[in-house]
């Protein structure tokens, strides 16, 4: 009998839980008034289909972001709100910080900004200053607004050098390609020396810069192939270094026989590896990025946390500082996975 009443009770509570996960956002609501099918007191209940999220970036003709864009305009249709994605197709500094001054200038209920260069920095602090919930991503601005969301730059170098290292058996020649001079990259490429720092029978015996070009990139890992005749392999810190490795080594008749740790998932770099021209690529939890951002922001205009009987007037900081997200090895047993995500990514509307 008890477990028959156990079993009932049971069945009882996932009954309710699942008719609590389908209420459906209300389409257009204000202020606490709940409208038809949303109780008041939730947080439906509170939300505004005007209200927009928004984010700046840069960069934004390269395939690496449509990760971001899927989930950024998912989150938005989850949540009945508006979102946006905006700023330059490449890395004008000038235009992204016009669009952060935009987006500002729109009191909108949050903005998430791609950290990619320090003169965004007056811009964040703009932002704050006006009252807007505010978080970075990717990037490695001084201002981190209200959260930074993403890889731990280090740590992605750090890990990668790990898993690299142990792939070619704790020995061996290599060569960072990297972005010299940005931040951001420096913090990885710092990362990949202090991981191959442990063993003591690799040496880093040269540094490429690609300069997020795949040229350049090519050109760059071509002249180290030539100078260093014993190397074991490269290691990148951007998404062009895989496709300069692989290209070069190719020209060289090397494809086989040196070793490439590419970085991101980018379609190209995914189907290297699928072919067995480079060893794998590290990528990052990209759609997970967009997803916590747009939470957090979500969660600074409809989730009251009582740290204290009155934060604003206690000055009680609420959301993280930071949140980093995970990082995943790609191979061949496991690319097409990442291939098909791919293609769902690119269906964004951004």
């Amino acid at each position: 009998m008890k477990k028959i009443l156990a079993l009932m009770l049971t069945a009882l509570m996932v009954l309710c839980l699942f008719a609590g996960c389908t209420s459906e956002p209300a389409s257009s609501q204000s202020g606490g008034e709940g409208t038809s099918g949303t109780a008041a007191g939730t947080v439906w209940s509170t939300v505004d289909s005007n209200e927009e999220y928004i984010v700046v970036n840069c960069l934004n003709n390269i395939e690496y972001f449509n990760a971001h864009k899927y989930m950024w305009e998912k989150c938005g249709e989850l949540f009945g709100v508006k979102v946006s994605f905006t700023g330059p197709a490449d890395d004008d500094m000038t235009v992204m910080c016009t669009a952060m001054d935009s987006a500002i200038a729109k009191n909108p209920a949050g903005i998430c900004v791609w950290g990619y260069d320090a003169a965004l920095d007056s811009y964040i602090v703009k932002a704050q200053e006006a009252g807007i919930p505010v978080v970075t991503f990717v990037g490695s601005t001084t201002e981190h607004g209200d959260c930074y969301i993403g890889t731990s730059q280090y740590d992605l170098g750090y890990n990668g050098g790990l898993l690299y290292a142990e792939s070619i058996g704790g020995a061996g020649e290599v060569a960072i390609l990297t972005i010299l001079g940005s931040d951001m990259f420096e913090e990885r490429a710092q990362g990949f020396e202090d991981a191959f720092a442990q063993y003591p029978n690799i040496t880093i015996v040269a540094y490429g810069d690609t300069k997020a070009d795949a040229t350049t990139a090519i050109n760059a890992a071509k002249d180290i192939a030539i100078k260093y005749p014993n190397l074991t392999g490269y290691v990148c810190t951007d998404s062009t270094g895989a496709q300069g490795a692989s290209t070069a080594l190719a020209e060289l008749g090397l494809t086989g026989s040196v070793g490439v740790l590419g970085l991101d998932r980018n379609t190209e770099t995914l189907q290297m590896v699928k072919d067995g021209t480079i060893t794998g690529t590290l990528a990052q939890n990209d759609v997970a990025v967009a997803y916590w951002a747009f939470m957090t922001l979500f969660t600074a205009n409809h989730v009251e946390i009582p740290l204290t009987s009155d934060n604003a007037a206690a000055n009680a900081k609420i959301a993280p500082n930071y949140v980093y997200t995970s990082v995943n090895l790609v191979t061949v047993d496991n690319v097409d996975y990442y291939l098909a995500a791919n293609d769902l990514y690119a269906t964004n509307g951004f």
